[in-house]
């Protein structure tokens, strides 16, 4: 485990622009040019359908192999397909914990996270490692999530979740918001779809979000 402080040069310096920056971070895994690269966070809810855990994996690959970071929170859901997406590509993936490391959520994740640190990604917490779980680290965790990436893209939201928090992150720190549009019917596409309504970018490939990052 690494811990970072914000005077140190590897804090990252997308993080010291946001409201609140952590005083410091703990890290797993060693890579010290993840920072600087270009990020997208894919974020979504965790009841998704088969349709958004597919189109999370398909971007997340997609975009890493072109050489974008992929941001999550290693959720179940929408999140995990993200972080699998980009370490099936050999790419890199930044997980941001809502716990310490000595409380990996859910676990089922555990393995997860050894394979993104075996595939030189990382694991960021602002929590110290023998700090569990609670509700009210999720939205805390979510402006970390939204403050590395440099737009955030998401796959599935309902009308009140996690999620559309993140977003609202996203919007106060000026980052381009991209959403996947969703079915009708479903109440997983609510939010998605109410984002694009807003204004969000509708983006059907990976084309509509690079186009953007130039």
């Amino acid at each position: 485990m690494k811990t970072i402080y914000q005077a140190d040069i590897f804090y990252p310096e997308k993080l010291r622009k946001i409201y609140a920056p952590p005083a410091k971070l703990y890290q797993l895994g060693e890579n010290k040019t993840i920072f600087q690269m270009p990020s997208i966070a894919i974020i979504g809810c965790r009841e998704c359908s088969g349709y958004g855990a597919k189109v999370a994996y398909q971007f997340a690959y997609q975009l890493a192999k072109k050489g974008v970071c992929i941001i999550s929170g290693l959720a179940k859901g929408i999140d995990s397909y993200a972080h699998k997406g980009a370490v099936a590509a050999k790419g890199k993936t930044i997980a941001v914990l809502g716990s310490g490391f000595s409380h990996i959520y859910p676990k089922e994740n555990e393995l997860l996270c050894q394979q993104i640190i075996q595939n030189r990604g990382i694991i960021l917490t602002e929590y110290e490692p023998n700090i569990k779980p609670q509700k009210m680290h999720f939205p805390a965790r979510n402006r970390l999530i939204s403050g590395l990436a440099d737009g955030i893209l998401v796959v599935e939201a309902k009308q009140k979740s996690g999620t559309l928090i993140t977003v609202d992150f996203g919007l106060e720190q000026g980052k381009e918001i991209f959403a996947i549009p969703g079915d009708i019917n479903k109440n997983t596409s609510d939010g998605t779809n109410d984002l694009i309504k807003q204004g969000a970018k509708l983006v059907t490939n990976i084309e509509d979000i690079l186009e953007e990052m130039k």
